[in-house]
């Protein structure tokens, strides 16, 4: 197994009162994508979500929390996008438009695939119940950049994304790093207002723009050395130690007939066939799960 892939570290420049998260996913998107067969430019928006889904999941506090990413459109080739992490495991799915997809270049441009449509992040917290949202037009060239216009717009913050994708002989790869500016003796808060003027932050992005693609998708960099090719010229820079991701469908045939069985038995009855078999399906992983009424009875 490679270390360098399928895995997360978190960063802070204390000095530049600035924090960050570097991803790059390997396998998981492999398995993920596997099991849907899209087109190879929907597979690149759902790396890219999938991606982006782990560094803002990331920044969770506990790990029973949730993150979901959802994009939304009106008359786009790509109609629903649905991401969410917890715990460590992202998962995934887009419903999109065969035949209008069929019209598009071969790269379409992030409008052309989503068109007028909204960008959605949700936050809930476990331990204390908390639920925050927030919904932003979907915008700029990539999922990266309307990221950031979330945070901008949503939270405050001012921040910085940048993802990439790769397909090739071992599958498919991708890479994102997210920096954000927290205010004098902040660290680590999960949302955040601040100053009017932050030089320092001016000089934290102006590094992190000099990132390559080609880098944050390369398994053979470690996200601690690409870390060190950014800042190595600061006076402090405090690695957050890596993390595991995992695919992370939380479907099961014990769960689906544990929940299948909280209905009435007249519901239940009308949902199944002239077999008695109920039929489940389920986005993320793109299965059916076959459930006879005689498994989900109370």
């Amino acid at each position: 197994m490679d270390t360098n892939l399928d895995t997360l570290i978190g960063f802070t420049i204390p000095a530049r009162h600035a924090r960050g998260r570097v991803a790059r996913l390997g396998p998981v998107l492999d398995e993920v994508l596997a099991a849907h067969g899209y087109p190879p430019a929907v597979e690149k928006v759902l790396a890219e979500a999938l991606t982006l889904t782990a560094l803002l999941g990331s920044t969770l506090k506990n790990d029973d929390g949730q993150m979901t990413l959802q994009a939304q459109t009106e008359k786009g080739v790509i109609d629903l996008l649905v991401c969410d992490y917890r715990g460590g495991a992202v998962r995934g799915y887009l419903k999109f438009d065969a035949e209008r997809l069929a019209e598009m270049p071969a790269d379409p441009t992030l409008f052309a695939l989503f068109g007028k449509g909204y960008l959605a992040i949700t936050f809930d917290q476990a331990e204390s119940g908390e639920r925050y949202q927030g919904i932003v037009p979907l915008e700029g060239a990539s999922l990266g950049e309307a990221a950031q216009n979330y945070f901008c717009q949503s939270e405050q913050i001012p921040s910085f994304v940048r993802i990439a994708t790769m397909h090739g002989p071992d599958g498919c790869r991708a890479g994102g790093i997210l920096i954000q500016h927290l205010p004098e003796g902040e660290e680590g808060r999960e949302r955040l207002h601040v100053r009017l003027d932050h030089p320092e932050w001016d000089h934290v992005r102006a590094l992190g723009e000099t990132i390559a693609d080609a880098e944050l998708v390369d398994p053979a960099l470690a996200l601690d050395d690409l870390v060190w090719r950014l800042f190595h010229e600061e006076d402090e820079v405090r690695i957050i130690p890596s993390a595991p991701i995992a695919k992370g469908c939380r479907c099961n045939a014990a769960h689906i007939a544990d929940v299948i069985g909280r209905f009435p038995e007249d519901e239940r009855r009308a949902m199944a066939d002239d077999q008695g078999i109920i039929s489940v399906d389920c986005a993320f992983c793109a299965r059916v799960f076959p459930m006879p009424l005689t498994l989900v009875q109370n």
